[in-house]
């Protein structure tokens, strides 16, 4: 029997102004006017499968978080954006604290519309800064500048908002260590509650992949993030995950659940799902990734379906998966956490976490499991000893 953990809601927008060079995202650049009253009718409809598939409407589960994420979100109209938090609501009872967060890029914000999508229901803004330092946005294909990413942080500070983030990028193109402190510094200056810091990485099916910059070495990189890390934590942030830093309180919760083997439902185009049920299934879906495909199905009768792929979780994966998710966050894991969100017992995995303490990449108390700093460096070892042939 599995105890069912908190449920979040991921809702993906896939429209961006230009797809950037590094993103390996499902966003399309715009050609024309987003349908926007369209595929929030959609995202709706999705909605309603997912909960009369899964029952999830019998078992009235809080919605711990939502998070609104692209593409580029806030290219939607704050009405629309109120206009689906109140579908959801109406579908979904929300719990006290729920952090509902959208993404945000500087280059679509204008004065007042952080606090018309506060006004629409969302109370946390994730800003894509990525850099504050113009040559390197152009490389990125950002169409913001240094300028209009100050100002976006500033109109954040005054929406009322009960958090908000700034991405911000290092392992840029031609950046030297003195470029990524300079970016830094510039971020802890504007005073965010939360940071999301974390080195490009090229991936392939994007121009970079096919096109690959310059980028710093290992050693800089290092240097990068050691000098970074120390003065994030001398400004009072606390790195809680590999790649967020926030100020006490102020962790995003709804990546917390996710790094947690948490719950959460996926609507959109190319979203991703996992629900949990009480007889010990694990399922996880995907959604159908192209606009075109995704909103034909609004016109279909009984037979729609949102859904491109749903796969149970092997009994076998089980722990690898519960680990790569749990050893990403810095916190210890509580072993009762294993045993009710996998429903498998701590002995099957004892001699991999016997193994794991004499390789020294983990700690263990009577109750909680840690991932030691050596244990970090090994993170890819210590899962592989997870998988089972």
């Amino acid at each position: 029997m599995l105890t069912p953990p908190p449920l979040s809601l991921y809702v993906h927008i896939p429209w961006c102004v230009q797809k950037c060079p590094y993103c390996d995202f499902n966003s399309h650049a715009l050609k024309g006017n987003i349908p926007e009253e369209q595929y929030i009718d959609a995202l709706i409809d999705d909605l309603d499968v997912d909960l009369a598939r899964y029952k999830l409407s019998d078992h009235r589960r809080e919605l711990h978080s939502i998070f609104i994420g692209g593409g580029t979100p806030s290219l939607i109209s704050a009405p629309e954006i109120g206009r689906l938090l109140q579908a959801i609501e109406q579908r979904i009872p929300f719990s006290k604290q729920i952090e509902i967060s959208m993404e945000a890029n500087p280059g679509t914000i204008e004065a007042g519309r952080f606090i018309e999508f506060r006004q629409a229901g969302i109370n946390r803004i994730s800003i894509g800064v990525q850099s504050f330092q113009d040559q390197k946005l152009k490389k990125l294909g950002r169409i913001h500048g240094k300028d209009e990413a100050i100002t976006a942080a500033n109109l954040a500070h005054k929406a009322g908002l009960n958090s908000f983030n700034l991405d911000l990028m290092h392992g840029l193109p031609d950046q030297s260590i003195s470029d990524a402190m300079s970016d830094l510094d510039k971020a802890i200056e504007l005073n965010p509650p939360h940071f999301s810091w974390y080195q490009l990485t090229i991936e392939p099916n994007t121009l970079f992949y096919s096109k690959t910059p310059t980028l710093p070495d290992d050693d800089d990189l290092w240097d990068i993030f050691e000098q970074g890390h120390q003065r994030l934590t001398a400004a009072g942030y606390e790195q809680y995950e590999i790649s967020g830093y926030s100020k006490p309180g102020f962790q995003c919760q709804h990546n917390l659940n996710y790094w947690r083997f948490g719950d959460y439902l996926g609507i959109g185009c190319g979203a991703h799902g996992k629900v949990s049920f009480e007889d010990g299934r694990i399922v996880r879906t995907t959604k159908i990734k192209h606009p075109r495909g995704y909103l034909a199905q609004t016109e279909k009768g009984l037979a729609k379906n949102y859904r491109t792929e749903e796969r149970e979780v092997e009994c076998a994966d089980l722990a690898f998966e519960f680990f790569m998710n749990r050893f990403r966050l810095l916190e210890a894991c509580p072993k009762n956490e294993f045993i009710e969100r996998t429903g498998q017992s701590l002995e099957s995995i004892r001699p991999t976490m016997d193994w794991a303490l004499e390789q020294k990449y983990i700690e263990e108390s009577e109750s909680h499991w840690k991932i030691t700093e050596h244990g970090k460096l090994f993170l890819n070892d210590l899962l592989a000893a997870f998988v089972t042939d």
